[in-house]
């Protein structure tokens, strides 16, 4: 067990110092590319041609969602970069969640119950997990049918729709997911109670 979470902290570290060196080289990168966008380099050097050549391809995608919210097409490398920042920190935190879960699996599997509170924690905690992202996504009006939103339609309508059956809306808010959190973590611990 050790030997396994001893690999798992090294491969997290060699991630951590990729990330940032990956960070840093972008950080270069993206403020020379900027500076070229800003003319604040001569256009018409050999940098800003190479730039122009190799950099902003790779950042179009990235420059034309810059433009349609609004913003200037000079600020591509700098939302590229908080993208890029963000994905590594993103990255970094489902590594140490991904180590978090085996080590829960690995205690747990010592014996029958612990396996047991594993499995109903696991179960409740996606359940809550799929009834957040709901929430947060009707907020946001996203249509429940993206391809991405699917999973947590799918987890939560079954016990959604008998409680908005019974509970009315109050004025332009529904209720019902408050209620069913409360429901879950109800009968989480009544399942729990009962190994």
């Amino acid at each position: 067990m050790s030997d396994l979470l001893t690999a798992s902290d090294a491969v997290i570290e060699l991630v951590r110092r990729a990330v940032f060196a990956l960070a840093a080289v972008l950080f270069v990168v993206f403020t020379i590319d900027w500076l070229v966008r800003t003319r604040r380099l001569s256009p018409f050097g050999a940098i800003a041609r190479f730039f122009r050549r190799v950099v902003d391809p790779l950042l179009e995608p990235v420059e034309r969602r810059v433009v349609r919210a609004g913003g200037l097409p000079s600020a591509a490398p700098w939302w590229a970069l908080v993208a890029a920042v963000a994905g590594g920190i993103l990255l970094l935190l489902l590594l140490q969640a991904v180590r978090g879960v085996i080590v829960e699996a690995m205690v747990a599997s010592r014996s029958p119950r612990g396996l047991y509170h594993l499995l109903v924690e696991w179960t409740f905690g996606l359940l809550r997990l799929a009834l957040i992202v709901r929430v947060i996504s009707s907020w946001l009006r996203l249509s429940p049918y993206a391809w991405w939103l699917r999973w947590c339609v799918t987890l939560t309508e079954w016990f959604l729709r008998p409680l908005r059956r019974v509970i009315p809306p109050i004025g332009m808010m529904d209720v019902s997911p408050i209620v069913a959190i409360f429901a879950l973590w109800i009968a989480e611990q009544v399942l729990l109670a009962f190994s």
